[in-house]
Parts: structure tokens; C-alpha cells; sequence
């Protein structure tokens, strides 16, 4: 099999990340990828006055998979104040409703926590994308520059095909376990103080109902901000609200070494986006400093995607390879870049991990 990759660099070390990502991927040995590169982000708004053209997103509809840098700049933004966010733009345009945070330690020193050793955190962060908080986005009100509002979206079809594909991912997740313990799922809310969050976990409890076999718990997003902290061993598949999955998100990525460790994947029904968790950082870009192991990884969970989502097991295997291969070179001591100590410049990194792969 073939597939078709679209590819948004995006702005700041966005270009520098995914160049690594593309490298590690043409190593990885799996089937035959055809990549495209189409422009994206606030250096292209500021050349064509959109930061997210017809013909990109055209792309992206087309594509077997998009392969996305970090977009936006702080100092282009809108008339309103808020910046380019082409990126979530696209999550609507494209329904692309689950928002997949894989969190994984690789080594014990990247971890600011002590005594946790290499996968002993592990779980995914699952986030509603298309709804909640970031459903006004484009539709918030602001009255006489004194008052503004945004409205919290929560529908019972968007809670069900997001609690569903929880279960799921957490069915999946126990069948790759060596020991098959069964999967788990928390819902994370704020269900005692909001009526939306109270729906959304009625809607959830409702699901769960059809997985029997899945372990099943409920925390409120501020709890659970302490627990990941002093319990992240405990989780296996947290699902929650967009805003809410946003914010736990980078605090999840900081357990296991900051936003250059964490990949991501925001998927569909018929379309999905593969990129980092971290921002643009303008002030590193082009300095060849930045960590790509995050875009790497996310490279891994295309792969991974496309061979579920096709039943091509040479994709899987391929998947399989480049997280292999981020494990042998995580491994050792000082074989990373700045962010987590190390001296490796992004290039340095990418080249190991895509040497790793043969």
C-alpha cells in the first residue's frame, strides 16, 4: 500500500521538528509515503492574508494524513486580540473530534517526579475537541469593551463518540498489555458545580454501560490535577472536556518531561492530523535547539493510524519501530537536547532516532 501525506510545517521550530519527523519516517521501512507540503500558519497569513488557505485545508480533506508543525505566532494576531489558531481551525472544519494525548515516560531523569521508572507512567489523555469551551471560539461575545462571554457546548452525540472511543482505546490499550490487566477509563468533569459537565458525565455513564470489561471511575478536573501529580501510575484513559483536557494536557506532558516529549493526534471519522503537543517558541526556531521527539512520536501514532484504519500491518510494524527506537535512544543518559539537559541539537536527535530505526 501507498499513502498520501499532507504536510503544514507551520511557524517558529514548527519547521524544524517536523524536517526531523520526515527523516525518521522515510527510515521506519514501512509502506511508501508520498508527502506534500502546503502552506499554513501566521507567516502565511502575513504573505497571503489567510493563515489557513482553501487549497491547504482542500489538501487535508484529500489526504490519507495530515503530518502538522506548531502554528501561530504572538505577535500576528486578529483585530480581537486572539491569535492565528489555524490549527483548531482545522480540528472544526474537519469534525475531528478526539484529541489523543499520549503520556510515557522514557527516562527517569526527564521526569520531575522521583522514584517513577521508564514506562511506569503510562496512559492517554483523551479530549473532547469539536465542543465544550472552544465551541464559542469564533462566537464569543464582547459588550461595549466591558463584558465578554464564551459559552461552554455540550452535546449528547459529541459525549457519546468521545466516551465511546475512550472505551475503546481502552479495550485496545489492553489487548497490547503483556499481562492484559483490564483497561480503565476516568471521566474527568467539574460535574458538581456545572449542569453542562453534570451531562456530560451522565452521557458518559450511559456508554459505559455497553463496556462491562472496562474498569470505570470519575475525578473533578481540579482533583485530578493533584492526583496525575501524586498518583500518574494510576491512569490508564482519562477523557474530558476540550478546555479542561487542554489545560491537563501540558501539566500530563510535564510529568514526563515537558511539551517536546508529548505527541498528540486529533482524529475523525474520515480524517486526522498528526502533531506535537508544544507551541511554536520563536525564540529557539532555526537555532537547532528544539526537542522533535514529540513530532517524532506523532509521526509513530500516524503510522499507527493508518494501520488500524487500513489493516496494513506493515504500517503497524512501522509504527512500532520509530517508538522502539525513541526507547534505545531515550535510554541513554544525556541523549537528548537543551530542554531536558542535554547537548544534542535537533538534527543530532532526529538522526539518532531515524539511525535507531534500521
Amino acid at each position: 500500500m501507498s499513502y498520501q501525506i499532507a504536510v503544514l510545517k507551520g511557524d517558529g521550530i514548527g519547521p524544524d521538528v517536523v524536517d526531523e519527523a520526515l527523516r525518521v519516517l522515510d527510515a521506519s521501512g514501512g509502506p511508501e509515503l508520498t508527502f506534500s507540503e502546503y502552506p499554513s500558519g501566521a507567516n502565511c497569513f502575513k504573505q497571503l492574508g489567510t493563515p489557513l488557505p482553501d487549497d491547504s485545508v482542500a489538501a487535508c480533506r484529500q489526504a490519507d494524513a495530515v503530518l502538522l508543525g506548531a502554528m501561530g505566532l504572538p505577535d500576528v494576531r486578529w483585530p480581537d486580540g486572539t491569535e492565528m489558531r489555524p490549527q483548531v481551525d482545522l480540528r472544526f472544519l474537519l469534525d475531528l473530534y478526539a484529541g489523543v494525548r499520549p503520556i510515557y515516560l522514557y527516562h527517569a531523569d526527564h521526569s520531575p517526579l522521583k522514584g517513577y521508572g521508564v514506562g511506569e507512567i503510562d496512559f492517554v489523555l483523551l479530549r473532547e475537541n469539536v465542543e465544550g469551551l472552544f465551541a464559542s471560539m469564533n462566537g464569543g461575545i464582547q459588550l461595549r469593551n466591558e463584558t465578554a462571554v464564551d459559552s461552554m457546548v455540550i452535546t449528547r452525540t459529541g459525549t457519546q463518540r468521545i466516551a465511546k472511543y475512550a472505551f475503546e482505546l481502552a479495550q485496545q490499550r489492553c489487548a497490547e498489555r503483556a499481562d492484559q490487566s483490564p483497561g480503565h477509563v476516568t471521566c474527568v468533569d467539574k460535574a458538581n458545580i456545572f449542569r453542562s459537565m453534570a451531562f456530560f458525565r451522565q452521557v458518559f455513564d450511559e456508554v459505559a454501560t455497553g463496556y462491562s470489561q472496562i474498569d470505570v471511575s470519575h475525578a473533578y478536573v481540579d482533583a485530578m490535577a493533584m492526583y496525575l501529580v501524586r498518583q500518574p501510575e494510576a491512569y490508564d484513559v482519562l477523557v474530558a472536556e476540550n478546555m479542561f483536557g487542554d489545560i491537563l494536557s501540558d501539566l500530563a506532558a510535564g510529568l514526563v518531561g515537558g511539551l517536546g516529549m508529548a505527541p498528540s493526534a486529533d482524529i475523525g471519522t474520515d480524517a486526522a492530523v498528526f502533531q506535537p503537543v508544544h507551541g511554536t517558541a520563536p525564540d529557539i526556531a532555526g537555532k537547532g535547539i528544539a526537542n522533535p521527539v514529540g513530532t517524532i512520536l506523532s509521526a509513530a501514532m500516524m503510522w499507527r493510524w493508518l494501520g488500524h484504519r487500513h489493516t496494513d500491518a506493515d504500517a503497524l510494524a512501522a509504527g512500532e519501530r520509530i517508538e522502539a527506537a525513541v526507547r534505545i535512544v531515550m535510554a541513554e543518559k544525556g541523549a537528548t537536547t537543551p530542554d531536558l539537559g542535554g547537548k544534542m541539537t535537533t538534527h543530532e536527535l532526529g538522526s539518532a532516532i531515524a539511525d535507531a530505526c534500521n
